[in-house]
Order: structure tokens, then C-alpha cells, then sequence
């Protein structure tokens, strides 16, 4: 089927068409971007009032698939990308059991063949079963189809383990992904430590426990070479740090999520489990710390770190409830509503962030631009609607979110996957 998008502004990172054009599509691939529209197509779409971006990409998100079907599954998660205009993500390996082998990749990949919505890429585990002893088989997953290691939810400890899978990183040429926690720091404390947190009386989690990691892997990088990019950065040290380094030309890169650049912890003053995640939320100077470094560059990535839970994991006691929260759905507006609205950065950089970059860092080809010969993924947004989050517009299996009730501006009208409509509003 062949596809024609009429009257649209293109937004890719380098550069924003004020003069609408028409992108013919067909045999999914962008065929023709230009002023002529007499090209015969199977099926037209006017964006008139509309933005057009390259489908958004995010190498962060949990799917739960396998073992935790109840809280998300591939199917599920895959409609609650599109529907926030999302067509290639990447799932961490901490489902059950954990993504540590080609067996486990190829079950994946066969289901995300079967729903079809988007492209949803398997992250392996950096160590066998997340469990810091030993390395897994780099080259059997990265040949299997993961393109990137993660050991997401917790993270690489052993020092000695994470220096050797930098210098085995090199040698197969696959991203690390790095969680960075200290648990002998955060010893299981459910929120930022700080004055709310002593206010509360909940145990906490001080934010040396991720900076200790981000120092000692940018040393690593630093001694050893390679390339480690560093997940759901949420304190200024962290991003003191990297920005360092980066200066220093020490191959590291980042990321952030909407809810670090949006919430601090005194939300965590409702006892809503659903304002409990890892890491967690911070100070006001922590949030404007997110905003500055992705303001600056020196965190190149916004994702979601979607991560789904039931209603009955969440309705239990703050120190006792899981860490997370849902995100593909209210990522783009979010972003919208707090950053690009308030001058904190344009159009053009949220693509690089949300989808150039990304498909950049995890080495996804021919994505990540309106390009004639690049696959035609791409999302249509109205840029000023203004719609309210609720549970029965959520798409997500699971309805673990802070934003419900929060009016915010921006809305995905259209995702095209490979050329065909995935996700259109009503």
C-alpha cells in the first residue's frame, strides 16, 4: 500500500521545513519528499496544523514479556508506543526469565513479528541472570539480534566485571547501558534522602548512590577506551560529571525521563506509589539540573523507562511497593509541556533526543530522519492541543502513572510504521 502525507512540516534534528511539503511513500519507504502532490497514492493523510517527525525511538522501556504478561506484554506495550508515537523501542532484559541468551532473544523477536506495530528490539544482560558474577555470551546475543547490554534494575557492581565487559564491548561492538546504583549506598531506601524524606519517615536513597557509579565507569571508560551510556541520570552531580567528561573527550553518553525534568520529591508527600521509582525523585535543583543538561547536551537522550506494574503490586505500602512507572503515552507532551513551551529547547532538538540521536547511540539503521531511501516511520503531532491523562485513554496494560489528571499540551495524531498507519486518533 502506498501512502501520501500532504501539506507537511517536516521536523527532522537539523532542520524545521516551514514550507509544507508531500512525502510519498510506498513498499515501506520514504520515496519523494517534495511541493508536488499529483503522485497517485492508495491512501492520503493531510497534516495541515500538524508536525511531522521521524518515528520516535526509545532504547528504554520494559515490556515484561517474558514471565510478567500481567503487567505488559509485547502486544500491549506495543500499542502503548504507537499510540505515543513511538514505532522502534528497545525492552531491558529484567523479565523471567532474564534476556541472557539467544533462546530467549529469538522467543521475543518471534512474538514482536507476530503483533507487528512497532520495532521492538531485545536488550540482553550484561551479566548471566542480572546477577554480577559472570559475563554473558556478547557475541551470541548481538548475533541473536540484541544491540545492546543492560543489566537495568539494578546495577554492574563488580568493578572487575564491569572493566571486562567494556573491553569485550569493543570487541563486539554492542552497547553497554548502565544502571547506576550503589546498593550497598541505597540499601532499599524508597526515595530520594533529604528533607521530605526525613519529614516522611521513609528510608532513603542519597543521590551519591548513582554518581559513584557514574564516576567510576567514566574512569573505567577512560582507563580502558569503549563506551558506556549511562541510564535515567536524575542528580546534578552525576551531570557535573558527565558534562566533565565529555569535555575531557571520554566516550560517554546519556539520558533522562520526563518525570526527572517534571517532578521532585515532594510529590512523594501523597504516599502515591506511583510517584515511587529508581532512581528516584529528586530536589528542585535536581530537576533543573536535568533541564540544563539536556539544554547544554550533555544528556543526549530523553526516554521513558516505561515501566509497568499491576494495581495490586502498587496498592501496598510506599517501602514495600515495586519501583516505576508508565511513560510512552505522556513522554512527547510532557516534553512539550515543559520544555520545548518553556524555551528550554526547540522542536528540532527534541527529535534528536527522542529519535535521530537514539537510533545514533544503539546503531538502529536507515531511522531517525525524514530522508528519501530511510524507512518510513513517522509520527504526526498536533503541537498545541491540550488533552488531560486518564486511565481509560491509557493504552498501557498496566495504569501505573503520577500524570493522571495533568493537562498537557501536544498530542500524536498519526504513527506510521513501515509505512503503515499503527495509531490514528479518534
Amino acid at each position: 500500500m502506498s501512502l501520501l502525507i500532504t501539506n507537511a512540516v517536516i521536523v527532522n534534528a537539523d532542520k524545521k521545513n516551514t514550507k509544507p511539503q508531500s512525502i510519498f511513500i510506498d513498499k515501506g519507504k520514504i520515496q519523494a519528499i517534495g511541493s508536488n502532490t499529483d503522485v497517485k497514492a492508495t491512501k492520503t493523510i493531510d497534516a495541515k496544523g500538524k508536525l511531522v517527525l521521524p518515528g520516535l525511538i526509545d532504547i528504554h522501556v520494559h515490556f515484561r514479556e517474558p514471565g510478567q504478561e500481567y503487567k505488559e506484554t509485547i502486544e500491549t506495550g506495543s500499542q502503548s508506543a504507537v499510540k505515543g508515537g513511538f514505532t522502534t523501542v528497545m525492552c531491558m532484559p529484567n523479565t523471567r526469565p532474564v534476556i541472557d541468551n539467544a533462546m530467549v532473544v529469538e522467543g521475543l523477536l518471534k512474538e514482536v513479528n507476530r503483533v507487528g506495530l512497532c520495532n521492538v528490539i531485545p536488550i540482553g544482560s550484561i551479566t548471566r541472570g542480572q546477577k554480577d558474577q559472570e559475563l554473558v555470551d556478547m557475541f551470541e546475543l548481538k548475533k541473536a539480534g540484541c544491540l545492546a547490554l543492560s543489566d537495568d534494575g539494578k546495577s554492574v557492581v563488580s568493578s572487575q566485571l564491569m572493566r571486562r565487559a567494556l573491553e569485550y564491548s569493543k570487541m563486539v561492538d554492542i552497547l553497554l547501558i548502565q544502571h547506576c546504583e550503589d546498593p550497598l549506598i541505597s540499601a532499599g531506601g524508597a526515595m530520594n534522602e533529604g528533607v521530605t524524606s526525613t519529614q516522611l519517615g521513609i528510608k532513603a536513597d542519597p543521590y551519591i548512590s548513582e554518581s559513584i557509579i557514574v564516576s567510576r565507569d567514566i574512569e573505567l571508560v577512560h582507563y580502558l577506551g569503549g563506551h558506556v551510556h549511562f541510564a535515567h541520570m536524575s542528580c546534578r552531580r552525576s551531570i557535573e560529571l558527565i558534562r566533565q567528561a565529555k569535555k575531557q573527550g571520554i566516550s560517554v553518553t546519556a539520558e533522562a525521563c520526563p518525570h526527572h525534568f517534571t517532578l521532585t520529591d515532594d510529590e512523594v508527600r501523597s504516599f502515591d506509589t506511583n510517584t515511587k521509582m529508581n532512581p528516584p525523585l529528586r530536589t528542585p535543583d535536581d530537576v533543573e539540573a536535568v533541564k540544563e543538561g539536556l539544554k547544554d547536551g550533555t544528556i543526549d537522550l530523553i526516554v521513558t523507562d516505561h515501566a509497568p506494574h499491576s494495581k495490586e503490586d502498587k496498592e501496598v505500602d510506599f517501602e514495600n511497593a515495586p519501583f516505576g512507572i508508565i511513560g510512552l503515552e505522556t513522554s512527547l507532551a510532557l516534553t512539550n509541556t515543559e520544555l520545548i513551551r518553556k524555551n528550554v529547547l526547540s522542536w528540532e532538538e527534541v527529535v534528536d533526543k527522542m529519535s535521530t540521536r537514539q537510533a545514533e547511540i544503539a546503531g538502529i539503521k536507515n531511522k531517525g530522519v525524514i530522508k528519501e531511501g530511510y524507512d518510513a516511520d513517522i509520527t504526526i503531532v498536533d503541537p498545541d492541543e491540550v488533552w488531560t491523562v486518564t486511565v481509560e485513554d491509557t493504552a498501557s496494560k498496566s495504569k501505573n502513572s503520577p500524570f493522571f489528571g495533568r493537562e498537557l499540551v501536544g498530542r500524536v495524531k498519526t504513527t506510521i510504521y513501515g509505512g503503515k498507519v499503527v495509531f490514528q486518533d479518534k
